[in-house]
């Protein structure tokens, strides 16, 4: 098959290349030139990503292009981060990223190259039917960030990384003479300087004054901020108050620009919101599904009660949920439905 590579610079998708290289299929890499500069210990998408990248394609003789997306970039995953952080709620990036350049605009892309599939470094898996499944390796697993992939993304994508270990990876990267594979993974958002993005947010709404009060449950004011998108519910650092026990952020309020903030116990949730529920598979009868709110975070017995906004009882606990994060949905190791809290 002719199948495009989505290359980043790093080992993951350097290495996804190279074993379809292996496996004797036509491969043609290409790397999404999202933002200016970057590249730095911890980024990704930068500059130096691109050189990465590029070297790694004629170290396996393949075909390489760059696709300038910066302004859809900007129109679509920093937009959307400026404007839920602007309304109060915790965004996710990477879902955007992944779900709307990765699988949207790219697949186009890709078929304007001839190609018959699309495959990423990600770690994730796909039956034969299209289903998305965790990772052979649940530490790396990356299915939480590809729940909005629709039917005909699925169809189109392939993850050669799937059944494999970071180790192994790494190991292939060796054995493959890949460059890059003591490359440092990335772990910060590519696009927020110094991972501050309440200032990613001032620039691009410099018409918006976000100072305003802390308070507790019963109103009271315990203290003043400069930005309430500067929290998110959990939060404890940089509140500044003093309430006689530790204190973290409840929700925000953007109408009044207030933070509210409580006592740990508070921060516990037994149901949730989730809207723009999409199911991928009709869940099977009498199997529990699992919810997961954030990255890594614990799968948690749920049941759905369908609608819009959909419903979600839990059978215990969850850690300060955020507006705006993903909800995503599992039976055993298939992703059945995936959403955002609000």
């Amino acid at each position: 098959m002719r199948i495009v590579v989505a290359m980043s610079g790093g080992v993951d998708s350097s290495v996804a290349a190279a074993l379809l290289v292996a496996s004797g299929h036509e491969v043609v890499g290409v790397h999404m030139r999202l933002h200016a500069g970057g590249g730095g210990a911890g980024r990704c998408c930068g500059d130096r990503d691109a050189l990465d990248a590029r070297a790694v394609s004629e170290r396996l003789d393949i075909p390489f292009y760059v696709i300038d997306l910066e302004q859809t970039f900007h129109d679509t995953v920093i937009t959307e981060l400026v404007d839920t952080y602007a309304g109060g709620g915790t965004p996710n990036p990477c879902v955007t990223c992944n779900a709307v350049i990765k699988f949207d605009v790219l697949v186009r892309h890709a078929r304007a190259l001839g190609a018959d599939r699309l495959a990423t470094g990600h770690y994730a898996r796909l039956d034969a039917d299209g289903a998305l499944r965790v990772a052979a390796d649940a530490r790396k697993d990356q299915s939480y960030f590809l729940h909005p992939l629709g039917a005909e993304a699925r169809a189109m994508a392939m993850f050669p990384l799937g059944e494999l270990s970071k180790d192994e990876v790494r190991a292939h990267a060796k054995r493959l003479g890949v460059a890059v594979a003591d490359k440092p993974e990335s772990q910060e958002i590519c696009f927020v300087p110094d991972g501050d993005h309440a200032a990613l947010v001032a620039d691009h709404r410099p018409d918006l004054d976000g100072a305003g009060e802390i308070v507790d449950e019963a109103g009271r004011v315990v203290g003043h901020h400069d930005a309430y998108w500067r929290f998110t519910p959990g939060q404890r650092r940089g509140l500044g108050v003093a309430m006689g026990s530790p204190a973290y952020v409840l929700r925000v309020e953007p109408d009044s620009k207030r933070v509210v903030v409580a006592g740990l116990d508070r921060l516990w949730a037994d149901a949730l919101v989730v809207r723009a529920l999409r199911w991928h598979a009709e869940p099977v009868a009498g199997a529990p599904i699992e919810v997961r709110i954030r990255h890594r975070g614990a799968r948690v017995p749920c049941r759905v009660e369908r609608g819009e906004p959909a419903a979600v009882i839990l059978e215990q606990p969850v850690w300060a949920p955020a507006r705006g994060q993903s909800a995503v949905f599992y039976q055993g190791d298939r992703v059945v439905a995936g959403g955002y809290l609000t």
